[in-house]
């Protein structure tokens, strides 16, 4: 008998796997702990800016944002609707450079590719 057959055999038996060490996490605690289902709140995001401008290509949604510090910047994000003016937190990312956009036929001198955004007002 293979492993696989053993194994399916002690399912059906009703034999009951090992549970880990006393104070080790279960796999669910351990999944939990490391991609946790709750995304961060908007005030634990690094970075704050105002929306300037957005345009939105296939699933992304292109944001040009002026941050605090006088620069500004173009971020990616899943698509999402947005107004000019709005302020928004959003997480750090993957930078690239000259980046060129089939959809929008134009190059960003840098984008940075996120994850999330929120909008905090």
């Amino acid at each position: 008998m293979n492993r696989w057959t053993l194994l399916l055999l002690a399912i059906s038996q009703g034999l009951a796997i090992a549970a880990p060490p006393p104070g080790h996490p279960s796999p669910a605690q351990a999944r939990e702990m490391l991609m946790p289902d709750k995304p961060p709140m908007p005030a634990e995001l690094p970075n704050r800016g105002k929306v300037l401008s957005s345009m939105d290509a296939n699933e992304f949604t292109y944001i040009e944002v002026a941050r605090g510090d006088g620069g500004r910047e173009w971020i990616a994000a899943p698509k999402m609707a947005l107004k000019a003016g709005s302020t928004i937190r959003y997480e750090d990312g993957s930078v690239m450079t000259n980046f060129y956009s089939k959809l929008l036929k134009r190059t960003f001198p840098s984008v940075m590719f996120v994850g999330q955004v929120s909008v905090v007002d």
